[in-house]
């Protein structure tokens, strides 16, 4: 998936979106990626930290990183799907002001989910928001 998605200039860069690699002693450990979806609302897509560099800091760095484009660029608020059993990173959104909502149509997985197996998906899937 990183592949595609940093050849894709569409998706996660300048001027609507943005695609960050976090690296440390020389590794690539984490990625984070802000998407448009409307005019005024983007999404975090991608978000990840490898296991042996979280609780350091680097997440929330990543989030706060990708927040404060969302704001510089001009979104009204920023959207979020994550799987249910990711619990510790539904408390860091939390912790930056995110709320649960309903899923919301646009919500990435849509396009990588069979149509059949969609709300199965979303019923596996917490959606949050946070709005500014």
């Amino acid at each position: 998936m990183v592949t595609s998605d940093i050849e894709d200039r569409a998706k996660f860069y300048p001027p609507g979106g943005r695609f960050y690699v976090i690296r440390r002693a020389g590794a690539n450990v984490g990625v984070g990626c802000l998407k448009r979806i409307t005019p005024s609302v983007a999404e975090i897509q991608r978000m990840y930290v490898q296991p042996h560099v979280r609780r350091v800091g680097a997440g929330r760095l990543l989030l706060q990183q990708l927040l404060s484009d969302a704001r510089a660029i001009g979104y009204e608020a920023v959207r979020l799907e994550s799987l249910k059993l990711l619990s510790a990173a539904h408390a860091l959104y939390k912790s930056a002001g995110f709320a649960e909502i309903a899923p919301y149509a646009e919500n990435s997985m849509t396009t990588y989910q069979p149509r059949d197996t969609l709300d199965r998906y979303r019923s596996s899937a917490v959606f949050m928001e946070l709005r500014f």
